[in-house]
């Protein structure tokens, strides 16, 4: 086993299926400036790994990713304040995630086991398969925070439901309950919530021990559709993110939610 050591994750391997947990439970799992930089590793480690078959992505606590740390962002200045290293072009750390979790050949399979929010819905969703437990909530609440949807929701969304019920949901950042995100095609499937990791393990283990070629092959094969839009669309929304990150929206958006209030935005570009 590859030494999977992390202070805001948890990675256990039981036979050749490797969970990782995101573990800031305290914060609903949300991304601080750590967990976004062991994320970036560990999906690169895991790619890599060839004692893993099939991963397994869930959260600690009541909650999956409530997405970036608000309060850091409201006690660092922003957003991008959270990436500490140069930005480059565009946030070399928002396109490693999703390149890293693209790039990974083993079946991945999310256990959605709460609130999926921001970059934890994109986190989410950029799994293979995803099941939900029946208290599962999930949405794109990138614009509520003042931000633009760049970190690869505007790529995935539009993907799995459509143009139009992606702008709807992306552009009001409205949360949905596991039951309708089903219905429209957002995850694959939900089961309730006791049950939840023993029907994402009982699913792992078919693809771990299934013929690993023929499964790989597969998924690399529609992942160039994936690609082709991530292509398209990511360096350009996490250009425009980064922006909409020195914007007052944001920074009224995250004092307020620290000081439990209404925001009041400005309504200006």
């Amino acid at each position: 086993m590859a030494n999977y050591n992390y202070e805001t994750l948890l990675v256990d391997q039981e036979e050749s299926i490797l969970t990782i947990t995101l573990n800031r439970p305290e914060r609903l799992n949300a991304v601080d400036e750590t967990m976004h930089k062991e994320l970036e590793t560990v999906f690169a480690e895991v790619g890599n790994d060839p004692e893993v078959s099939a991963v397994v992505l869930t959260g600690a606590g009541r909650g999956f990713c409530s997405g970036g740390d608000v309060r850091a962002m409201d006690e660092r200045g922003g957003a991008i304040a959270l990436q500490s290293r140069p930005l480059g072009a565009v946030s070399q750390g928002g396109r490693r995630i999703i390149h890293n979790m693209l790039w990974v050949e083993q079946p991945m399979i999310c256990a959605l086991n709460g609130v999926a929010a921001g970059l934890g819905a994109t986190i989410a969703l950029f799994c293979d398969i995803i099941y939900a437990s029946d208290q599962a909530r999930i949405g794109d609440t990138h614009v509520r925070a003042g931000l633009v949807a760049g970190d690869g929701g505007a790529v995935i969304w539009p993907l799995l439901i459509g143009v139009a019920k992606a702008k709807e949901l992306l552009m009001t950042g409205d949360i949905i309950d596991a039951t309708e995100a089903e219905r429209i095609g957002l995850i694959n499937k939900v089961v309730p919530h006791d049950e939840l990791m023993e029907t994402v393990m009982e699913l792992a283990r078919r693809l771990a021990t299934g013929p690993a070629l023929a499964i790989r092959g597969t998924k690399h094969a529609m992942n160039k559709k994936i690609w082709n839009d991530l292509n398209l669309a990511l360096d350009m929304g996490l250009s425009l993110e980064a922006r909409s990150a020195g914007h007052p929206d944001h920074q009224e958006a995250a004092r307020s939610f620290v000081e439990k209030r209404s925001p009041q935005y400005k309504g200006t570009i």
